[in-house]
């Protein structure tokens, strides 16, 4: 759990970041190209290229839950943010843990669905709403939907990945360049179709928040969230989607001197840390 609070913290700033100098100015579709392929490189470097022989299907399946849980995610993260604020974007990432838990159930092929997790998710959707409902643009709807998409891309990648055999971190490490090759690919295929070749990064600063955000928020935060995200149940890490909201606020009201309510910032982050103390008592529960 200590290393999912850590990354929230350290993906905290990239919303504002994209929103602020990104979204409108740099190509989405490049601006994923570059993460990825940046995080890519990050990686490489301890990947073990011997298991290109001996574990051909464990990295093609790294391959694919990268490609979906955040090549495919990116692609329509970044388009979002033509239609929303960087508030509204947070605000619309909310459903998430409901899709963390429905597709974990789904892959289990369980009965019926734990309703601890089904509460604590639905609980960290209210404390997330009570941070930051506000009146909805006009793009709303498209954006809203697009959110959605992405939504379920990031759940689905979790999930499989935390269902997927990997061994230890120094295993995990050893072979999650294949994670980024997936994630690359689906990115250099959306900027070849979409990509607009006239909005490039223009600026010491945009060129600097790419590299950023591919090293350090993709590279070694996606690698750290995964490893993670096998140490926890899956109702905590649902519940823990919901901490990067009130995280991501504060570092935009800080640094950018966006206006908020303090109190119902307080109010819904409470909310979101109980909603994750009340995922972790599901296998507690199990084990009585």
């Amino acid at each position: 759990m200590t290393l999912l609070i850590l990354i929230t913290l350290l993906w905290a700033a990239s919303f504002s970041l994209i929103g602020v100098y990104l979204a409108g100015q740099v190509d989405g579709y490049f601006v994923v190209l570059v993460r990825m392929a940046l995080a890519l490189l990050t990686i490489l470097p301890f990947f073990r290229w011997r298991s290109l022989r001996s574990q051909p299907a464990q990295l093609a399946k790294l391959a694919a839950i990268g490609a979906i849980q955040i090549g495919t995610m990116y692609l329509f993260l970044y388009h979002a943010f033509i239609y929303l604020s960087v508030t509204e974007v947070l605000l619309f990432t909310i459903f998430t843990p409901l899709y963390i838990t429905l597709i974990d159930e789904l892959i289990l092929n369980r009965r019926h669905l734990p309703l601890l997790w089904w509460l604590a998710a639905a609980i960290s959707v209210i404390g997330a709403a009570i941070i930051r409902y506000q009146p909805l643009s006009d793009d709303f709807v498209t954006g809203f939907l697009l959110i959605q998409a992405a939504n379920a891309c990031f759940a689905l990648g979790q999930v499989a990945y935390k269902r997927l055999p990997t061994g230890p971190a120094l295993a995990q490490t050893q072979q999650f360049a294949a994670f980024f090759f997936g994630a690359t690919v689906v990115a250099a295929i959306g900027f070849a179709l979409f990509g607009n070749a006239q909005l490039m990064p223009s600026s010491t600063l945009q060129w600097g928040i790419l590299l950023w955000l591919g090293v350090v928020a993709s590279g070694l935060g996606y690698l750290g969230w995964n490893i993670a995200s096998k140490q926890v149940n899956t109702g905590q890490l649902a519940t823990m989607n919901n901490a990067l909201i009130p995280a991501g606020i504060l570092v935009n009201v800080l640094f950018w001197q966006q206006t908020t309510d303090y109190s119902r910032l307080l109010i819904g982050g409470t909310v979101i840390i109980f909603a994750v103390w009340l995922a972790g008592r599901v296998n507690q529960l199990r084990a009585a």
